[in-house]
């Protein structure tokens, strides 16, 4: 069930892709603003409690449709499952962006590619190199597979239902509205968010990066992961971006202009400068961990049936 609802998902995303910012971002940015603005009154416990009636209520919610569907039709169930993963996974939400700024950097059209890449990341590109704009599109690209693909994976298999699914992206996406805030008071009421994030994408994270070694350069990719994913300064997305970089023998990090200012960034990774030729091979890995994902899924299923 699980590997045909992800078949199913992926092929329905490629001749229909989803309205991302109208389905799924703009309603949750009501919803946690409305929690915020019902709860916030400065401390951590009053951000517990709009975690858990919005998060805790999405999932219940979702959970109990599921069950209800269930009861009148596998059918139906399957098709909430399908429902409930297509809103949450969004493969297509990164993958356009990252393809047309591949076809301009491969046509020297440089002033596109920043403008692409400075749509998709939120941050000025000007004045970017072309292994600029390649090291910082392989990095948001491996970032983006895991928060909007595998990571939501993993919690759809773990738990029953849609209910995983709807537990990532929710709890992703209050912990990075209510986790930038400048103040005490907002930024003790995010904490919880962030924490109970951080407890979510712990084993999503590591099974992402063990997906990026199996398929690619596995030593290069457990010595990077090893050694180097505490530079970065997302912890848990270090060990995504240095277990990618040492899969496809690729330096990324480094400094760079983010936001029209040089960051003094780590370096991450080895080998070679990234360019081009390099977006594509980190196309190749991503798809290749995703066969990954579905034979394992296939193994599982027929596990089941034999033991069933």
């Amino acid at each position: 069930m699980t590997l045909l609802s992800l078949l199913a998902v992926l092929l329905v995303e490629q001749v229909w892709p989803l309205p991302y910012r109208q389905f799924v971002q703009e309603p949750l940015s009501r919803l946690s603003g409305f929690l915020e603005s019902r709860f916030n009154a400065g401390e951590r416990r009053h951000g517990i409690g709009a975690w858990l009636v919005g998060v805790g209520g999405l999932v219940i919610v979702s959970g109990g449709v599921a069950v209800a569907l269930s009861q009148l039709s596998p059918l139906l169930a399957w098709l909430w499952n399908g429902l409930v993963l297509y809103l949450t996974m969004g493969f297509r939400r990164f993958s356009h962006y990252y393809t047309d700024i591949r076809l301009a950097l491969r046509m020297g059209d440089l002033v596109n590619a920043r403008k692409l890449l400075a749509e998709w990341r939120g941050h000025p590109a000007d004045g970017l190199s072309t292994a600029e704009i390649a090291r910082l599109s392989i990095e948001e690209a491996l970032c983006a597979s895991h928060r909007h693909v595998f990571g939501v994976l993993v919690c759809f298999v773990l738990l029953p239902g849609p209910c995983g699914a709807i537990l990532y992206r929710a709890s992703a996406f209050f912990a990075a509205s209510w986790g930038r805030a400048d103040d005490a008071d907002a930024a003790a009421f995010g904490s919880f968010a962030r924490r109970s994030f951080a407890i979510i994408d712990w084993l999503p994270v590591r099974l992402t990066a063990a997906s990026f070694a199996i398929v690619g350069n596995f030593e290069d990719a457990l010595y990077c992961w090893r050694t180097q994913a505490e530079k970065w300064p997302d912890d848990g997305l270090g060990i995504i971006v240095a277990s990618g970089a040492g899969a496809l023998g690729v330096r990324l990090g480094m400094p760079a202009r983010v936001a029209g200012e040089m960051a003094d960034r780590a370096e991450i990774g080895s080998g070679d400068e990234a360019d081009v030729d390099f977006m594509e091979s980190a196309v190749g890995l991503v798809w290749r961990a995703l066969v990954l994902w579905m034979l394992l899924l296939l193994l599982l299923g027929l596990a089941n049936l034999v033991g069933g």
